[in-house]
């Protein structure tokens, strides 16, 4: 190679990659790379094989505010979750990064921790970012304003069973998750359980409580309100539920908590009282937290894969980018037993 070619070869290299450099280098127009990376395009798989490779090879990545500007996609996807420090929304948080990425979109992450003021003010403020699309785990907005918001722009909403233009929804059988871990305890013989809920007014702690409900009913087992303790879904909430339940002087032999962080505080508050977990009391949480296989003693809890919930809001959201239907699912809930239940002393 001449000096000449080195120092072209070089300013080429150093060149910032163009969409138009992508376009020659995948032997198509400029318009059908601009469509490809939006989404748009209806082209054979050689053509959008090439421009990906081509898009990978040079490095190639989108100006987000120049395609702002010009109407086109900023490859950005706002996420609402309740409390980005939460182990359970991380985990979601994770499943919709991973594959957000796959389709080089950037997650924008905003908390609206469970208050409806913030959380409009949130998607409002996502909203101002030029987002592709919003995706919102949970929360205390009501169905009829995301169904408004769904006319700008596409939303997958987790938690929830709704459907409008542009919105998708991903429900969580809550109700059966709770029916199973009723069953459970009352299969090891036991008669009171006492039960610590999530807010009244989550859409989650409904359907779990209502399960709870259906499951004691099923068994011939009336439910005894003096055994139900609300909590907030948090570790702290648990501990102070469980303490109110401990000096109510209400006898019961099992507890089932809505989610595995009231559990770790119920267990706590157990323990601080001298109750033994599982020999005096046993112990169900609601989620299977990566965690809680390694409380002491591995708590038993209903399992729903928080990350895969996080995975199919991601997929969803891809397709309704590309204009497509994501298909219906309702993520299924199984028990997991393991050490924090034992059969009832007689």
């Amino acid at each position: 190679m001449t000096d000449s070619d080195t120092q072209s070869h070089t300013a080429t290299a150093s060149r910032k990659p163009t969409l138009g450099m992508v376009a020659t280098l995948a032997g198509v127009s400029p318009s059908t790379v601009s469509r490809i990376i939006n989404g748009t395009a209806k082209v054979n798989s050689a053509k959008m094989a090439a421009v990906h490779q081509a898009i990978e090879q040079l490095q190639f990545r989108p100006d987000p505010a120049a395609r702002s500007l010009a109407g086109g996609s900023t490859m950005s996807v706002g996420v609402l979750t309740q409390f980005i420090d939460s182990p359970y929304y991380g985990e979601a948080l994770r499943g919709i990064e991973d594959i957000l990425r796959e389709h080089h979109y950037v997650p924008l992450f905003a908390s609206g921790r469970w208050n409806e003021v913030e959380e409009a003010e949130r998607l409002a403020l996502l909203q101002e970012r030029k987002v592709d699309g919003l995706i919102v785990l949970s929360g205390r907005l009501a169905d009829q304003v995301l169904m408004d918001m769904s006319k700008d722009l596409p939303i997958v909403v987790m938690g929830r069973s709704i459907t409008g233009h542009q919105l998708f929804s991903i429900d969580i059988d809550n109700f059966e998750g709770s029916r199973l871990a009723t069953r459970h305890l009352i299969s090891l013989g036991h008669r009171n359980i006492a039960y610590v809920s999530g807010p009244l007014d989550h859409g989650d702690a409904q359907r779990r409580l209502e399960g709870f409900k259906t499951e004691l009913s099923k068994r011939s087992l009336v439910f005894n309100p003096a055994l139900l303790a609300v909590g907030d879904f948090q570790e702290s909430g648990g501990f102070k539920a469980m303490n109110r339940l401990l000096q109510s002087g209400e006898m019961f032999s099992a507890v089932i908590a809505a989610n595995d962080q009231m559990a770790y505080g119920a267990r706590l508050a157990l323990s601080n009282a001298g109750y033994r977990v599982p020999e005096d009391i046993s112990l169900v949480g609601f989620d299977d937290l990566p965690h809680s296989a390694f409380t002491i003693p591995p708590l038993t809890t209903v399992h729903q894969s928080v990350y895969e919930i996080g995975v199919l809001a991601a997929k969803a959201m891809i397709a309704l980018l590309k204009k497509e239907t994501p298909t219906a699912v309702t993520v299924p809930a199984k028990l997991v037993a393991r050490e924090s239940t034992r059969v009832a002393r007689v």
